[in-house]
């Protein structure tokens, strides 16, 4: 299956100010690209490029001030199968996981593990350990928090979705990934392409979608609470401990969006061979 990928983001800077940028595609998916893409900026500016401690490709640059456009547009490769589901991957002990898991049982700025522990050991306690338990999590958030854009706040951490019991994708995972956290389950954030393959279309605007990742049996499985059901075509872009990691964008100073649109839809060999276009500003 072939995925056509990108995005164009526009935002209106009434000063010179510096950006950090979480735009590509993961490392893990290079060797999918089929039709290479790349950042592209205009008006044109240079990108220091670095790797931050997740692995994520990251890039840095000084946005001029008036409009600046950022985009993308590739092609890649894809299995078509849904995300794997493994009912017997087993919970390790702590004391047996390796080290580089550790931070992700550990609370970081939107997932509050200390204040969430006893509320999640009263809810999943009684669950089996492993799979069976990350599942719970992920149906007990996906029946009790409401979806919907107009419940989105850059503040909200996964302490307040469990009390308001509203949000978009990426406060599902918060609080869903918290919870496997409370339990002693790694659980690390991931963002990326979600488009409706194999699933009918949504009413919803398409956007980048944020979901999450469980240590299980001594691999990384994906588990996503707002859908709650195994999806095809997901491309991963960045992962962290939460979604301050993985932030499309971070500005140092004023930057207003004026345009934010995202694509990630199947399409067939013969488009191997168009050029990436977007129309101009």
């Amino acid at each position: 299956m072939l995925i056509r990928i990108g995005y164009e983001i526009v935002f209106e800077i009434p000063a010179p100010v510096p950006i950090l940028l979480v735009l590509s595609t993961h490392a893990d998916r290079s060797a999918t690209i089929r039709r290479p893409g790349g950042l592209r900026i205009e008006p044109e500016v240079p990108v220091e490029t670095y790797v931050d401690r997740f692995g994520n490709h990251c890039g840095r640059i000084m946005a001029p001030a008036g409009l600046v456009r950022l985009w993308d547009d590739a092609i890649v490769e894809d299995s078509g199968l849904p995300d794997e589901v493994a009912l017997g991957a087993i919970q390790h002990p702590v004391q047996d996981l390796p080290v580089e898991v550790l931070p992700f049982l550990l609370p970081s700025r939107y997932c509050e593990v200390d204040r969430l522990s006893e509320i999640a050991w009263s809810l999943f306690g009684q669950t089996p350990e492993g799979w069976g338990r990350a599942q719970a999590i992920c149906d007990w958030v996906h029946h009790h928090v409401q979806f919907g854009y107009e419940f989105a706040r850059p503040t909200k951490s996964a302490y307040d979705v469990y009390e308001e019991r509203k949000g978009v994708c990426r406060d599902f995972t918060h609080l869903a990934l918290t919870f496997c956290r409370c339990m002693n389950i790694p659980a690390r954030y991931a963002t990326g392409y979600l488009g409706d393959i194999g699933v009918p279309l949504s009413d919803s605007p398409m956007d980048f979608s944020g979901w999450f990742e469980v240590y299980l049996g001594g691999r990384w499985y994906t588990f996503d609470a707002r859908h709650n059901t195994p999806r095809i075509g997901r491309v991963v872009m960045a992962r962290g401990r939460d979604a301050v990691d993985v932030a499309l964008t971070t500005s140092f100073g004023t930057s207003n969006l004026v345009k934010f649109v995202v694509w990630t839809d199947e399409v067939g060999p013969e488009a191997l061979a168009l050029p990436p276009s977007i129309k101009p500003l």
